[in-house]
């Protein structure tokens, strides 16, 4: 990580301006931000941010390769399989612990990755705000490829909106309103203008969708879908009360449900390089490794670190009765090397991804970063730490 603008930043850092910048992230917000924002940003070396656009590049180029439908075909639930999908990713997330390697290197190691959106809309807002409240230098950006906040801005726009009015996209999930996430959501709104509604709101009429305004259908020509069946799962009801949206609808995916299962943890299996862990489908582990301790156990479709189990023993696998749906992984050990005032602090960067309709393949556009002091990333094992949560990384321009 880059010390100078690291040293920097702890020496001007107070509480006080901690609030000032929590205060400042919220104003104007319809709620408070419903998740831990740290205290902190994470500063990016060069090297690091290099290391990065390695570890990114190969994996896009696995995802780019003619065959990679063939490949995750079998990733999509039977029951979750959604009429007209199309034929690339908008969205790609590649999530990357901070490490050392066996050199004491440190390197970026890919922990997932997902074919869906993430927090597009807030990391600009968060980004502006820590900028602001702690005097970050003007020559420190979040963004990647040159872009800069208006330019990203456009991409974020023709990838969602495409050549349709703001109106006729919705950003959609299950129950929309209440989310944690939904700060992102009405950010994204006022940036691009795409409304917000929850899946209760979608309205089917011969096969198109539509949604009320001011007591008038409007109809919906895209959704920008931010919501995962797993979210559904308990509710084998569901789709008697809502539109059943796996069905032919006359409407655009951004983007189709399937890729959030192509681009997942079944992906990781087709992945090699200095920055992939080796990873292998449970089912074609042909000797189990004697060194579990080295690894982690993962089932294939389940959603936020649900189900992983962390200290692998050989019994938890022979017990295991699926194994074509769980992925036998080499640990991640994250390094803690964010210093701060009271010692280590380990990173997780995501690389965030867009793909507008009509490019030739994916833009890298902007990050997202979360600190931890927990066994793993993840508010539950981060509950009574400091200098932990949701961030964003700078790096030089």
């Amino acid at each position: 990580m880059e010390s100078s603008a690291r040293k920097a930043f702890n020496d001007n850092f107070t509480p006080k301006k901690y609030q000032v910048f929590l205060d400042a992230l919220n104003k104007g917000l319809k709620e408070p931000i419903a998740f831990r924002v740290a205290e902190t940003p994470v500063f990016l070396s060069d090297d690091f941010r290099d290391k990065l656009l390695v570890a990114g590049e190969d994996i896009i180029n696995v995802i780019l390769q003619p065959n990679f439908k063939e490949l995750t075909e079998r990733a999509i639930p039977e029951k979750w399989n959604v009429a007209n999908e199309n034929d690339h990713p908008h969205f790609i997330a590649l999530d990357f612990g901070v490490c050392k390697d066996e050199h004491g290197n440190i390197v970026p190691k890919l922990i997932e990755l997902q074919g869906f959106p993430s927090l597009y809309g807030f990391q600009i807002h968060l980004a502006d705000t820590y900028q602001k409240a702690f005097e970050i230098p003007d020559n420190q950006t979040i963004y990647f490829n040159h872009l800069g906040r208006a330019v990203y801005i456009d991409l974020l726009k023709k990838t969602i909106i495409g050549s349709h009015h703001p109106e006729e996209v919705v950003l959609m999930d299950v129950n929309a309103h209440e989310q944690k996430t939904s700060v992102d959501f009405y950010i994204t709104q006022k940036l691009i203008g795409t409304p917000v509604i929850s899946l209760e709101e979608l309205i089917e009429q011969n096969g198109k969708l539509y949604y009320e305004s001011r007591g008038a259908y409007k109809p919906i020509k895209r959704i920008y879908n931010r919501l995962i069946f797993d979210e559904l799962d308990g509710d084998p009801d569901i789709f008697n009360k809502v539109v059943d949206i796996r069905k032919p609808l006359e409407v655009e995916w951004i983007t189709h449900p399937a890729w959030f299962y192509r681009i997942s943890k079944f992906t990781m299996p087709f992945l090699n390089g200095d920055y992939v862990p080796r990873t292998q489908f449970l089912h074609e582990v042909k000797q189990i490794p004697a060194d579990l301790d080295k690894y982690v156990l993962k089932p294939l479709f389940s959603f936020a670190g649900q189900g992983v189990i962390i200290d692998v023993k050989k019994g938890d696998i022979e017990n295991i009765k699926d194994p074509e749906n769980w992925i036998l992984q080499e640990k991640v050990n994250y390094e803690p090397v964010l210093q701060a005032p009271d010692g280590g602090v380990k990173i997780e960067i995501r690389l965030l991804y867009l793909w507008p309709d009509g490019d030739t393949k994916p833009t890298l556009a902007i990050n997202l970063a979360r600190l931890s002091r927990g066994k793993m990333i993840g508010v539950r094992y981060n509950k009574d730490f400091d200098w932990v949560g949701g961030t964003v990384a700078f790096m030089r321009k």
